[in-house]
């Protein structure tokens, strides 16, 4: 009976204005919960969207400058204190974690160095590890919607359209301009659906290869800052 009464006044309003406003205050209860459910989460994608976007840039550029130094021919023990006084991220905490272990094996006057460079890789696998997943963080919400938004959109449509078929079949009409409201405010609820979930995907896919990009270039960084530590400790072995 509420869910005819709501139709039907959904319905009386068919001669009004069919603005989104209006279709929405005259959507069923359920519809309106999915409508603000998928305006949520598109607004949370977007915030998800500029946030990723400026971490992704800046650890581009902290890359690129920390390449550069590592690159000028300062030595390493003064690169290290550098870098040790201050918090880093990306290249330098790989850089950071290789070192720490390198000097923790040396000044701790160890006899053999037979594991140190095993120990090295580890601890620059764990960094770069650690780097991944933070750069990963909240990349599945932007997935999540990017696939169940339709799905959530298409399901408020079809309950706005059961309603209409109830209030049609209650008012005996169907006149284009009774029908039309109620089928226009059930449509509306895909429209947010698509609109959440079509900015999510193509965001998802680009941070996706630009997380690839910045996983390589840690890797390609580790092992060639490994194989300069392999050659220092041939050269004190």
């Amino acid at each position: 009976m509420e869910t005819i009464e709501l139709g039907q006044a959904a319905l009386a309003g068919g001669n009004g204005s069919l603005s989104l406003w209006t279709l929405f205050i005259q959507a069923h209860i359920v519809v309106k919960i999915v409508m603000v459910g998928l305006m949520a989460a598109s607004v949370w994608c977007w915030a998800i969207v500029i946030d990723k976007t400026i971490l992704f840039r800046r650890a581009k550029s902290q890359m690129d400058r920390f390449e550069q130094t590592f690159w000028s021919g300062q030595s390493l023990e003064e690169l290290y204190r550098t870098l040790s006084q201050r918090p880093q991220n990306g290249m330098a905490t790989v850089f950071i974690s290789a070192m720490r272990e390198w000097k923790r094996t040396y000044e701790g006057n160890a006899r053999s160095f037979g594991g140190l460079q095993m120990r090295i890789d580890k601890v620059m696998d764990v960094a770069i590890s650690r780097e991944t997943e933070r750069w990963e963080r909240r990349l599945l919400i932007l997935a999540t919607v990017g696939s169940a938004g339709p799905f959530v959109g298409l399901f408020g449509t079809v309950w706005g359209i059961m309603t209409s078929f109830q209030a049609i079949a209650a008012s005996q009409s169907t006149n284009l301009a009774v029908v039309a409201p109620g089928i226009a405010e059930a449509l509306f609820a895909t429209a947010l659906g698509l609109i959440a979930a079509i900015p999510a995907v193509i965001a998802y896919n680009k941070f996706t290869t630009q997380l690839s990009r910045l996983s390589v270039r840690l890797e390609g960084f580790a092992d060639e800052f490994s194989a300069i530590l392999s050659r220092q400790m041939d050269e004190r072995s």
